[in-house]
């Protein structure tokens, strides 16, 4: 199971495979992808402002569809106790991403530098 990061549905969503590293790539062949729901709200905060086209409901059951993309269950009151400690980012939607994958012990495919710079199961190379 790998957790993927926003920018990297949206891509996979738009098919722009060539912003993947050749691991990361690898990733999503080879494992069982999950979304935190804080993406889902990140992608439909994204639409509102303009900066993609698509709404986060469609991207996400296309995706679902396509990639048996799976949304974490892990309780909200349970991701928001773990993401308290995350004190490295004020970024309140990388704290909640960051502390999902965390709380289930998995790893995150994301090229945000920040977040591969503190959490360690952070990867995309």
């Amino acid at each position: 199971m790998i957790h993927l990061d926003t920018h990297a549905v949206i891509w996979l969503y738009e098919g722009l495979l060539n912003k993947f590293s050749t691991f990361a790539k690898q990733q999503i062949e080879e494992n069982d992808l999950v979304i935190s729901p804080i993406v889902q709200l990140e992608i439909q905060y994204l639409f509102e402002i303009k900066r993609i086209k698509c709404e986060s409901q469609m991207m996400i059951k296309e995706l679902t569809n396509q990639l048996a993309l799976e949304i974490s269950q892990e309780p909200l009151q349970k991701i928001i106790h773990a993401a308290i400690s995350l004190t490295w980012t004020r970024d309140p939607f990388d704290r909640l991403i960051v502390a999902t994958a965390q709380i289930s012990h998995a790893m995150l495919l994301t090229k945000d530098q920040s977040i591969t710079s503190h959490y360690k199961h952070a990867i995309w190379d």
